[in-house]
């Protein structure tokens, strides 16, 4: 794994972005006053509520609560990875991202050597489909399939020759390159010395990540072998449970539909695109994570899996809901679609022709009518007891499902088969303990005061790091007693370390991961109620207010010790510097 992205690395990108340039170029963004305005890409709404502020670095939606920094917008707008936003704006900005060394076993060389090398590969095996005297019989393979030259180019679909060490003759050339070669995952380390090829003999299907680059290969064998498809192991680069095969061509496509349909294989994805339904995409030998579906809920809301309808594909289409559940917010369905006995989307679509399979894709199973059908098939429903275990099973998997009207319309489908009231239902199936709720669910109380002392001086030194500069007693307010404070001390030193650089994003993004970011990016949403006020007043006000709280702690403190054991010398001194100062205060 790659060493970890240093905190005055990320403060530097922070200082250089600008997030209205950022969301401008996804979410076209006007004029409003200081701040900008856009219809939120985060829910449906006519009247715009999406507010970006340039001051802050900060954006909020008063609709749906969604808010967070220029790589909070990436991950959310564009389901990436913390480490892929973070790259995706230093490449904007021309920053190159160091990386802290890792305490153990350290690797050689880095992402961008790996992307090289894989990009190299796709060029090596797309041709040898073109020039290899053995790549007859992977051009007929792929003709006996039905696709044409022009749907194998476009998926640059390449051909791994038998052989041990073509791709290691041909991009090998030194010790170096052989490592480089084996990180990426194309060849594999003998057990005594040197490498092997891993694809061999093969039909290559290349994967791409979200910004189109070469991750891994899959590889489909010719005649007989096994496993009948190879995928590239795990890498610094590839990672089965977050890639999607087809995803990145298919984005237009998923857009335009507003759908995307969820096949198997590689293959079954090339074969449907050749008959014109190209919005598919694959996952690559795994069961569906919630990464995946997070990420393919980034371009359409509407999800359609497409199983086998055997045993094993319906086993796939449960483990496939369990994931989904979490997920099912914002409008969002998912459907099932088992396919007849011995069919596969490939095969199926080639038989019976593009409008025969949409016509399948509108038939198919709705997520909440698949799993009430499969539940009910393992109770007796006439039964008081049947019904009973129904609500039973059907708990742990509606309490996976967030807050909204789809959860209170299962709830009135379960009420309905189990005769139980909705009240009751509600009761029995609410978790004891729900977790945090994410950026995109949460409704932060805008326009509404803090409720503490504390957390108005955290919100104003949030919104506006330069009163930094204006603190006093910060060693003394260490030890004030009172819940906040130690986070308040913890910004302040923040904002010292960042210097003239700090703003809003720079700082919650110190925090993110931590116990303290779901509170900080409310407050970072926070709007003074009434007219807007003078921070700096406002701050010295409260910063005073704290230092007048920790007088009082500390002398009742000293006064306590005193009546019971008494004080030395510099505690005698000490209580009467704190009383003249407590006395001079009242006066103020």
């Amino acid at each position: 794994m790659p060493g970890r992205i240093p905190e005055k690395f990320i403060d530097e990108l922070m200082a250089r972005v600008d997030i209205v340039d950022v969301i401008d170029r996804r979410v076209p963004l006007k004029k409003a006053g200081k701040d900008y305005k856009a219809c939120c890409p985060f829910h449906e709404e006519k009247t715009p509520s999406f507010t970006v502020s340039q001051d802050k670095q900060f954006y909020h939606c008063f609709g749906c609560g969604a808010h967070g920094t220029a790589i909070g917008f990436l991950m959310q707008y564009e389901h990436l990875s913390f480490p892929e936003a973070v790259e995706d704006l230093a490449a904007a900005v021309g920053l190159s991202i160091p990386r802290e060394a890792q305490a153990q076993a350290p690797q050689a060389g880095n992402t961008q050597e790996l992307f090289t090398v894989l990009q190299e590969a796709d060029r090596f095996y797309r041709r040898q489909l073109r020039e290899h005297p053995q790549a007859h019989a992977a051009a007929e393979y792929l003709k006996s399939r039905g696709l044409s030259g022009e749907i194998a180019a476009g998926f640059g679909l390449g051909y791994a020759p038998e052989g041990w060490d073509h791709l290691l003759q041909a991009l090998g050339a030194d010790a170096g390159a052989c490592q480089a070669l084996e990180r990426a995952g194309l060849v594999v380390k003998k057990d005594t010395s040197g490498y092997y090829d891993r694809f061999r003999n093969r039909v290559m299907f290349p994967i791409h990540d979200y910004r189109g680059r070469v991750v891994g290969f899959g590889g489909r064998v010719l005649g007989a072998g096994e496993p009948k498809y190879l995928n590239s192991p795990e890498t610094p680069v590839f990672h089965k449970g977050r890639e999607i095969y087809g995803l990145f061509r298919a984005r237009e496509a998923i857009r335009r539909e507003q759908r995307v349909v969820v096949v198997e294989g590689y293959m079954d994805v090339v074969a449907l695109a050749q008959f014109g339904i190209d919005y598919s995409v694959a996952t690559l030998g795994t069961a569906t994570t919630r990464d995946h579906l997070e990420r393919i809920f980034r371009f359409a809301p509407q999800v359609i899996f497409c199983f086998d309808g055997d045993r094993a594909g319906r086993e796939a289409a449960w483990r496939a809901l369990e994931q989904a559940l979490p997920v099912l917010h914002e409008g969002r369905q998912v459907s099932f679609l088992f396919l007849p006995e011995g069919e596969d989307p490939d095969s199926l679509v080639r038989r019976e022709g593009r409008e025969a399979f949409e016509r399948r894709l509108q038939q198919a199973v709705p997520l909440p009518d698949y799993l009430f059908r499969t539940l009910a098939g393992q109770v007796d429903l006439g039964r008081l007891d049947g019904r009973a275990r129904l609500v039973e099973l059907a708990r742990p998997l509606l309490n996976r499902l967030p807050s909204g009207v789809l959860r209170q319309m299962i709830l009135g489908r379960l009420s309905e088969i189990s005769q139980v009231s909705t009240e009751k239902l509600s009761k029995l199936l609410i978790n004891a303990t729900k977790p945090p709720l994410i950026a995109s669910q949460s409704r932060p109380q805008t326009g509404l005061r803090p409720p503490s002392l504390v957390r108005q001086a955290i919100a104003l030194l949030l919104q506006h790091p330069g009163l930094a500069k204006d603190v006093s007693q910060a060693e003394r307010l260490r030890e004030l007693d009172m819940p906040g404070v130690p986070l308040l001390m913890s910004l302040l030193d923040v904002v010292g370390e960042q210097g003239g650089a700090a703003n809003t994003a720079s700082i919650l993004e110190r925090f993110r991961g931590s116990e303290h970011q779901y509170s900080l990016e409310k407050l970072a949403a926070w709007d003074y109620p009434g007219r807007q006020p003078d921070v700096e007043s406002e701050f010295r006000g409260a910063m005073a207010s704290l230092y007048r709280a920790w007088i009082k702690q500390r002398t009742e403190g000293l006064l306590r010790k005193q009546r019971l054991q008494g004080l030395d010398t510099e505690e005698k001194k000490e209580l009467q510097g704190l009383l003249a100062e407590k006395h001079g205060a009242g006066k103020e």
